[in-house]
């Protein structure tokens, strides 16, 4: 009977430590919105960008991220130096320049460029419908990312229309990460 409750007891650890952010990519994300209607978060990244890399092993391995994300978005994952074809509001985006026998920086996909995505990472919120909302550039501790996350969330930066009312939400806003 230990033994079983200790197996037990592993096996649940195990789950929770392996909990992690459910990524997808931007067509499926897209597809998805279609069946339930649903804000998409994307964390936009390159191979070679040591920032992304610590935006992985800090940020979205924190369970509180996980778990806000995984209920409250789609998660889309995309490279932007990738060779992904994706298919947003009528047009089919590719990296037409993309070399692959170049080691480290490559040409950047022209899906990243029409998001006006300049650094790296740079996380991209979009709404139900698929519009974007807006890139946030660089690196995130898991509280710093919790004010993007909810005020999108909660369509809170509809409202937020000037700099001082930007820092007035900073302010006010109550952490839980």
């Amino acid at each position: 009977m230990r033994n079983i409750l200790l197996i037990v007891f592993l096996f649940t650890i195990g789950s929770v430590n392996s909990q992690e952010i459910k990524w997808m990519t931007m067509n499926e994300a897209i597809a998805a919105q279609k069946k339930e209607p649903k804000k998409i978060f994307m964390d936009v990244y390159t191979t070679w960008c040591g920032p992304c890399k610590m935006l992985d092993k800090n940020t979205f391995s924190d369970k509180k991220v996980i778990e806000y994300i995984n209920k409250n978005y789609y998660a889309v994952k995309f490279n932007a130096e990738g060779t992904e074809e994706i298919n947003y509001q009528d047009f089919v985006y590719t990296n037409p320049n993309y070399d692959p026998a170049r080691k480290g920086r490559n040409s950047q996909h022209l899906f990243a460029h029409a998001m006006k995505v300049t650094a790296y990472p740079t996380v991209v919120f979009f709404r139900e419908n698929g519009d974007l909302i807006q890139a946030v550039p660089g690196y995130r501790t898991p509280q710093q990312l919790e004010i993007f996350l909810k005020m999108i969330q909660s369509d809170d930066y509809l409202k937020i229309t000037t700099t001082e009312a930007w820092e007035d939400y900073q302010k006010n806003f109550k952490y839980t990460f």
